[in-house]
């Protein structure tokens, strides 16, 4: 099924939004920290602009629900709600993680993810994804916050070979491969884009895996700044 979908990420320091509609996508992205607010929507009203859709014609909105920073999740959040509400349209929220692990399949081709983003105060936010045949990623272990040398009893770790590294937390590299194993491949740089949100979305979407718009909430996993959904995608 093609659908109309818009996707928004601020989870980490990067900016980005993406429009799908039907078998075009149309993004736009920056990595300027603490520049979200000022930048999502009118990177939200210039896909819509260049597409020739209006926001009402669109089936669903996506964000990246994070883990994530808690500046840039509160924005996403917001400002899905703002539009969704405006535009009575449902919501798709997605892991950030698992988006992470999109765009490490999308732009290498790995299968087998371990992804990870720099939490600060000496944690990692984590979430270990395996592709599926049919393209759809299956989550390992549970997403966790916590110090490198406690993820394996947090996340419960693969720790067979074949895996590789995508995302921030991997500064800690030193610290986490001997949980891990030894990667195949690793990428501390790489950020979430929303234009990897759109396919995850659209099958969620398609599965009936939808938000109303005033059921919107970030998920931060610290137990001290918000309580984690039951929800994973």
């Amino acid at each position: 099924m093609s659908i109309h979908l818009l996707a928004i990420d601020t989870s980490s320091e990067a900016c980005s939004v993406a429009l799908q509609c039907g078998d075009s996508s149309i993004y736009r992205f920056t990595d300027q920290p603490r520049k979200h607010a000022e930048r999502v929507l009118p990177m939200v009203e210039d896909v819509l602009r260049e597409a020739g859709i209006a926001l009402s014609r669109l089936d669903a909105i996506a964000f990246g629900r994070g883990p994530g920073s808690f500046t840039g999740l509160r924005i996403a959040a917001g400002t899905v709600q703002g539009l969704a509400f405006g535009a009575d349209l449902p919501v798709v929220p997605v892991s950030s993680l698992m988006g992470l692990a999109q765009r490490a399949w999308r732009e290498f081709g790995w299968h087998r993810v371990h992804a990870a983003f720099d939490a600060r105060m000496g944690e990692v936010y984590w979430g270990s994804y395996l592709r599926q045949d049919d393209g759809d990623w299956q989550l390992q272990g549970e997403e966790c916050v916590s110090r490198p040398e406690h993820l394996l009893r947090a996340a419960g770790i693969m720790q067979d070979e074949g895996w590789s590294g995508a995302g921030s937390g991997w500064l800690y590299r030193a610290a986490l491969e001997p949980l891990t194993g030894t990667l195949e491949h690793c990428d501390a740089t790489l950020l979430p884009h929303a234009l990897d949100l759109l396919p995850l979305a659209q099958r969620a979407f398609s599965n009936g895996d939808v938000v109303r718009a005033e059921q919107v909430v970030p998920v931060y996993l610290r137990n001290d700044v918000a309580a984690k959904p039951s929800s994973q995608r």
